[in-house]
């Protein structure tokens, strides 16, 4: 399964977004760097529901050591690509790269990756830029899709099984 890597993400509500996504998705959500936030913020625990007991979170403090040890599965999401998300064929290792909401990925990160692992989400000519979690959803469920949604089937079961354990242990 493709999974998801933040690089110093701000904002606790679209973490939380994020957390709910990779769940649901069984994508495991690596947070790299500093932090805008606790993780213990509790707009980050609201925006994810109750899925973050179904996630799997990965804080590395140190982002340069795991860009570096997997500069081969990465696919870097920015603005300034010159090819599309949806010209790249997808692979199950791929690990999805955002930067901050506030201004994206280094231009120093994005320069140690080759030109293909570097892609856009088209916009109107307009736009500036989606908003985080959208960005996102978008990015693991076009590479999910190319990967005829490998373990959704599996993954659903487990879900409704956690739900339903979820509800008896409430009770």
């Amino acid at each position: 399964m493709p999974n998801v890597a933040l690089y110093e993400p701000k904002i606790p509500g679209n973490t939380g977004n994020i957390i709910r996504l990779c769940a649901n998705a069984g994508a495991d959500l690596f947070l790299l760097g500093r932090l805008g936030f606790d993780l213990d913020d509790r707009r980050l625990r609201r925006a994810g529901l109750d899925y973050h007991e179904l996630a799997s979170v990965h804080h590395i403090e140190n982002a340069d050591d795991f860009i570096e040890a997997h500069l081969g599965r990465l696919v870097a999401l920015s603005t300034r690509a010159r090819r599309s998300l949806f010209e790249r064929r997808a692979r199950p290792e791929d690990i999805l790269l955002l930067g901050p909401e506030t201004r994206g990925l280094p231009f120093a990160l994005l320069e140690k990756l080759p030109e293909e692992q570097v892609v856009y989400i088209p916009m109107r000519p307009t736009s500036r830029s989606l908003n985080l979690s959208n960005a996102a959803a978008i990015a693991l469920y076009e590479t999910w899709r190319q990967l005829e949604f490998n373990g959704a089937a599996e993954r659903s079961e487990e879900l409704g099984h956690a739900r339903e354990r979820a509800q008896d242990d409430s009770r």
